[in-house]
């Protein structure tokens, strides 16, 4: 048996999104995996039967074949392809054989695509170039920008992994197998997802609102030859992909009432009266709010819940909210689906790879029908277990959490511990392999890692979600070290502990090295550093840190300031390692400089910053197999070199320059 190494996500291959239909009792799904030679990443098609008979590989590549869409017959497969080497187009095939043919809008990059019922033609949303200086008006025959300037007149103007928005916009087409093409909207907006009734007379479809308020969005509806536009949503923040009913009574959707809001909800929208309703329990979190699916008779929806930082496929009944858990498991999916006869789902935890797994719509006779990472049973095994902990509640009185606890399978004595800290806040520890190679790493080096739900963590209730709002690290911190504490005198780990985030995980980070001296070594990823840049300088800061600063709808420029880790971090004695996608949008550059620069500066504490060029905030993830090595690697000789030394004493005040020479250093 071999110990994990970093290499070996070269060798994963991950099932990252699948499909199902009535009839059809197999899944066709795209399988990712990473070509090294080429430092990219390739997507493949492949179908997947449920009695567990041989998978079968569609599509060869070149490139990235994605979104496969079977056709209401079964006899037919939609998918989107960058096959031709530019911009990503509408591609259908036939089951029985024969090349794949492009249809639909051409030279332009096609983003989602669902069939119509009659399966003769397909609705997707596709770009349309736009000239910025226009504001949203439209001009004749005026399409190209006149000046290379990229003119911001409202919010959003950028986007992370996509940069500047406005010089395009994406509308909903209908794209027949005979070649027509039709423009079924146009206006200053973008369409999110979208899905015909079920007699195909009608389109439902989510858009982004024009002007001042183009971040939120609502559910609108046309006739299907683009005709009769009206809004049916008006009290909702954001609205995701809807879902007809089979009867045509209902559209289902998971969408937000607050502007910035984590948590997303079920709604019904109720045909006859225009009525929208709250679907399901109070506490009911949609984990993937494009995977709804209604039973055949329409009396319930089958839903990814997620519950207590797992996934779980829930029925919600359509008459009174009954919840029924189908299928449950510590886990998370990678993608689900369900043909009314068996459900189909690719599942991730630290300790298995990506694979695809089948069973009953009761839950039963679950089995494995992939075989992707055969390379995983030659790995020395880890053990991953969900444990609670008794924390401070911050009222007062003490509470119980969850974490995820992950370290060899024969694990002996006090090991090094890694607290995994996980994004958001409104997010859970996520346990694939994809994103956090680094782990499988540092276990099979002897270590334990912790993954904690602390307050602010979602699918715990929106009380404890929501507490966490204008307490972002006053909160949480007490958490995360009474809970190293306890595993401390469970002998689990002992004073060799270190720390690492990304996202929120690395506002925490920093948060936590300028408020203790516990851990011996730290990794900052992509963090929120100083809220008050982050408002104006992030793509969604203007309206999310309102809210996490506790005082939506406006910003609160001084408690940003107070929960800043920025004002803090000049007391660090934690050796830490700054690393950054250096064309982050989300939480851009200047967060991690200003935090490096003001650590490096206030003294001689370790402090290195590593940036990516061309990599945007989902570097670790989704970035280039080379960035994900290198940036693997690099955690793990970090935390290594400092972990042996035992930490400087905590200095509550900040402290003088190496030099007394030197000025002071100033905090932002």
């Amino acid at each position: 048996m071999k110990n994990f190494t970093i290499q070996d996500l070269y060798l994963h291959q991950r099932i990252a999104e699948l499909h199902c239909v009535p009839g059809v009792d197999m899944a066709v799904a795209a399988v990712q995996s990473v070509e090294q030679s080429g430092d990219k990443y390739l997507s493949c098609l492949w179908t997947f039967p449920a009695d567990g008979s041989a998978a079968r590989q569609l599509t060869y590549g070149p490139g990235l074949d994605q979104a496969p869409r079977w056709s209401p017959d079964g006899k037919q497969l939609a998918f989107l392809s960058d096959r031709a080497g530019g911009a990503q187009q509408l591609y259908v095939m036939p089951l029985d054989g024969g090349e794949a043919r492009q249809i639909g809008p051409d030279n332009q990059t096609v983003s989602q695509l669902c069939w119509m019922p009659d399966g003769q033609s397909l609705l997707v949303t596709a770009s349309v170039t736009v000239d910025p200086d226009l504001r949203g008006q439209r001009a004749e025959g005026q399409t190209q920008a006149s000046s290379p300037a990229e003119v911001c007149w409202r919010l959003p103007y950028k986007s992370d992994g996509v940069g500047y928005l406005l010089q395009r916009e994406f509308h909903l087409f209908m794209a027949g197998l005979d070649g027509s093409i039709r423009q079924l909207t146009d206006g200053a907006f973008d369409v999110m997802g979208f899905e015909a009734s079920p007699d195909g007379r009608q389109i439902a479809y989510s858009r982004t609102r024009e002007g001042r308020y183009a971040h939120c969005s609502d559910l609108w509806m046309c006739d299907s030859d683009g005709g009769n536009h009206r809004r049916l949503t008006f009290d909702l923040a954001t609205v995701n992909q809807p879902a007809w009913s089979p009867d045509g009574r209902w559209i289902a959707f998971a969408g937000a009432r607050t502007e910035g809001d984590g948590q997303t909800s079920l709604y019904l929208f109720e045909m006859a009266t225009g009525k929208v309703s709250p679907m399901g329990p109070h506490d009911l979190e949609v984990a993937d709010p494009d995977s709804l699916h209604w039973s055949p008779d329409g009396r319930e929806l089958l839903v990814v819940r997620a519950w207590h930082g797992r996934h779980h496929a829930v029925s919600v009944s359509a008459a009174d909210g009954q919840l029924i858990t189908r299928v449950g498991g510590d886990r998370q999916f990678g993608a689900f689906g369900w043909n009314h006869s068996h459900f189909f789902f690719s599942a991730d935890t630290p300790v298995l790879p990506s694979e695809m797994f089948v069973c009953d719509t009761d839950g039963q006779n679950e089995r494995q029908v992939s075989l992707l990472n055969a390379w995983w049973k030659e790995r020395k095994p880890l053990q991953l277990e969900s444990r609670q902990f008794t924390v401070p509640d911050a009222k007062g009185g003490h509470e119980t959490i969850e974490g995820w606890l992950l370290r060899p399978l024969d694990a002996q004595g006090p090991l090094p511990l890694l607290c995994d800290v996980h994004g958001g806040p409104a997010s859970y520890a996520l346990i694939d392999y994809e994103t956090t190679v680094y782990r499988q790493s540092l276990c099979a080096d002897g270590w334990a890692v912790l993954m904690l739900n602390a307050v602010g963590s979602s699918s715990f209730g929106r009380e404890f979600c929501e507490r966490l709002s204008g307490n972002w690290g006053e909160f949480d911190l007490p958490q995360h070290l009474a809970a190293v504490e306890q595993l401390q005198a469970d002998g689990i780990c002992d004073d060799r502990v270190a720390i690492a985030g990304k996202s929120y995980g690395g506002f925490f980070t920093s948060w936590a090295i300028g408020h203790t001296d516990l851990f011996r070594a730290a990794v900052v990823m992509s963090p929120v550093g100083n809220i008050e840049t982050h408002y104006g300088t992030s793509d969604g800061g203007f309206y999310a840190d309102p809210l996490y600063v506790g005082s939506a709808p406006r910003f609160n420029r001084q408690r940003a300031r107070e929960l800043s880790p920025l004002q803090y971090v000049e007391k660090a004695t934690t050796p830490t390692l700054f690393m950054q996608g250096k064309d982050d949008e989300r939480c851009p550059k200047c967060q991690t400089e200003e935090l490096f620069v003001s650590l490096y500066r206030a003294g001689d504490t370790p402090a290195e910053m590593v940036l990516y060029p061309g990599e945007t905030h989902g570097f670790l993830g989704s970035g280039k197999p080379s960035c994900r090595e290198d940036a693997a690697r690099r955690i793990v000789e970090w935390i290594n070199r400092f972990i042996g030394q035992p930490g400087a004493q905590f200095e509550p005040q900040n402290r003088q320059p190496a030099s007394a020479d030197e000025p002071q250093t100033a905090s932002a």
